[in-house]
């Protein structure tokens, strides 16, 4: 029998750089297109105000932001390479 939250929220393969921190911010980066797309179409189907929607989506933004910020993604583009290639 298929688990009801595989059904409502289904999970994509990650392909990337295999790290942690990548693999955690990719969890929340899908969890945050799922809830995206859900507020979309209650919007959409006159089940939640625009107004809300997008405020819904806004702090849904946040969240991802600060998940970012703390996993570090993005701010070491070099790490890992070997010593010395940084000055070439």
């Amino acid at each position: 029998m298929i688990d009801r939250s595989d059904f409502l929220y289904p999970r994509s393969r990650y392909y990337g750089p295999v790290k942690p921190e990548n693999l955690v911010f990719n969890a929340n980066l899908q969890e945050f297109a799922q809830r995206v797309n859900f507020i979309c179409n209650l919007e959409t189907g006159g089940k939640l105000p625009p107004e809300e929607a997008y405020k819904q989506i806004k702090n849904l933004w946040k969240q991802l932001k600060r998940s970012k910020k703390e996993l570090a993604i993005g701010e070491n583009p070099f790490q890992g390479e070997a010593e010395g290639e940084e000055g070439s």
